[in-house]
């Protein structure tokens, strides 16, 4: 489970999808799938939530990892591309960000 907190070090990447309601539950299920076969298991990971909104139209992935290269190098294997193939076609659109910690509350 994800800690944050603004002494965090590391990468944060919170990633947003966009989908229809028809295949919020298959692109959730490709989600949770690629967290427990493949990503989680990768170097530098350290914790991740996914997240659905009431409509079914927005899922978004908060996800930690020990540093910037980490991240960049799981999304570069030929599995991560190919999961990311099958996950493109079940969206209209998804964009991973960087992002710091500023402040918790």
């Amino acid at each position: 489970m994800p800690t944050i907190a603004k002494e965090f070090d590391g990468q944060t990447v919170i990633t947003t999808f966009e989908m229809t309601p028809a295949t919020a539950q298959d692109l959730m299920d490709e989600l949770t799938d690629a967290y427990a076969s493949f990503i989680r298991h990768q170097p530098g990971f350290i914790a991740a939530g996914l997240h659905i909104n009431d409509a079914q139209t927005r899922i978004a992935n908060y996800s930690q990892w020990r540093d910037r290269k980490d991240f960049q190098a799981m999304l570069r294997t030929p599995e991560m591309r190919e999961r990311n193939r099958r996950i493109a076609a079940l969206c209209s659109r998804f964009e991973p960000v960087m992002y710091e910690v500023i402040a918790t509350f």
